[in-house]
């Protein structure tokens, strides 16, 4: 063993400063916070948008417009999404969980069949809302149009 060789014991050595611990540290004092101000106070935690007292910029902004909180929000379908489904996978049944197989959906999604496009298969459709003109091609192509 030589002095070049030496090295502490494995846990006898800290990597972190400690702070707060007396002016021999150089960590004493103001414990690294600096002086004054809410920063140096214990329990300090800045609230979302807090701008230093400025008026936050949510606060500044006018407001206008109107929420429905009752609102159901519907995923849109199209009949030519479901006809190319239906030709990939061969399906004559199309519901909820065959949509979420095939990734359109997730399984907490409302859906909502629309009229864009073509239907030739026969499919018999499970879905939460339909429009008027979905369910009219799904019918004319002689399937059938079911509500959840």
């Amino acid at each position: 063993m030589k002095l070049h060789n030496l090295k502490p014991a494995a846990g006898s050595t800290q990597s972190r400063k400690r702070i707060g611990r007396g002016p021999g540290s150089g960590m004493g004092g103001t414990s690294t916070r600096g002086h004054k101000g809410a920063k140096q106070r214990s329990g300090y935690s800045k609230k979302v948008g807090f701008e230093g007292g400025q008026m936050p910029l949510q606060r500044r902004l006018p407001k206008f417009g109107f929420n429905n909180i009752n609102r159901v929000e519907y995923k849109a379908i199209n009949i030519s999404t479901l006809q190319s489904l239906a030709e990939a996978r061969n399906l004559t049944k199309i519901g909820i969980d065959e949509m979420v197989a095939a990734g359109f959906i997730s399984s907490k999604q409302l859906v909502k069949i629309l009229g864009n496009g073509e239907l030739s298969a026969k499919l018999d459709v499970q879905a939460h809302a339909f429009s008027k003109s979905a369910e009219a091609a799904i019918t004319a192509a002689g399937g059938t149009a079911t509500k959840i």
